[in-house]
């Protein structure tokens, strides 16, 4: 019996240790070095899909049976969002974000739909995706809407907006495990430049909250992205776009 206890015991310690060692690490917040790494070349590079700073960029929708919706972009900023070592992006203004503002009929089972113009495109492998929320806590629940290699629609859920000021969200792209199943970033038959592109984003409503009005706000989509095989093909090489 005592043998069983300190078992017992050690096997509670083993947990406790682990455990701590990853604590900094959790699903909203994945690490995008260890998604899909099956091979050590790896190019990794935080890379900005849009700031949410052109009117007319994004559209807001709902079923009218359910509520009208409008979005328009506002003056501000997340104060702990971290600036993009990025020369490039340093000569674009970064000081607005996208509001959407819902007004609920009647409570019920809904959604509601925040699509950019045109689907945009991010190169490489797209290892996560993120993006700074206002979700004036409230338990709605949201998902990013994205388009595969071949033009396939998935949707990847980012989390619960049951949080108060801004917050980063973030979600791992899942990678495809064989290369025709799953989200398919890259095919070795059809081209030669791997990508993703972000439709928008979905917005499902607790039934219990879905009154009155309700008010959300976003800022700074990016993407983790593996460029790795872009970065090192031959400048002499073909295009295979013909």
């Amino acid at each position: 019996m005592k043998k069983i206890v300190i078992l017992v015991c050690c096997l509670l310690s083993l947990g406790l240790v682990v455990a701590q060692q990853n604590g900094n690490t959790s699903l909203s917040d994945p690490d995008p070095t260890i998604i899909g790494a099956d091979s050590a070349k790896q190019s990794l590079r935080e890379v900005s899909v849009d700031l949410f700073e052109r009117e007319g960029a994004w559209n807001a929708k709902i079923s009218p049976d359910y509520g009208v919706i409008s979005a328009r972009l506002f003056e501000g900023s997340p104060a702990g969002k971290e600036v993009l070592d990025d020369v490039q992006n340093q000569q674009i203004t970064d000081d607005k974000v996208l509001g959407i503002k819902v007004e609920f009929f009647r409570r019920g089972i809904n959604s509601f739909f925040i699509t950019a113009a045109r689907p945009i495109a991010i190169e490489g492998i797209t290892k996560t995706i993120s993006v700074w929320v206002v979700g004036r806590n409230q338990s709605h629940n949201l998902t990013v809407l994205v388009q595969d290699y071949f033009g396939n629609n998935f949707e990847l859920y980012m989390g619960q907006l049951n949080f108060s000021g801004w917050k980063k969200l973030t979600v791992a792209v899942p990678p495809s495990p064989d290369g025709v199943h799953g989200i398919v970033q890259t095919s070795a038959y059809h081209g030669d430049r791997p990508g993703l592109r972000i439709v928008g984003f979905r917005v499902d409503c607790n039934p219990e909250l879905a009154r009155g009005s309700y008010y959300l706000y976003l800022d700074d989509l990016r993407a983790v992205t593996d460029l790795y095989a872009m970065e090192n093909r031959d400048e002499d090489d073909m295009d295979d776009n013909w």
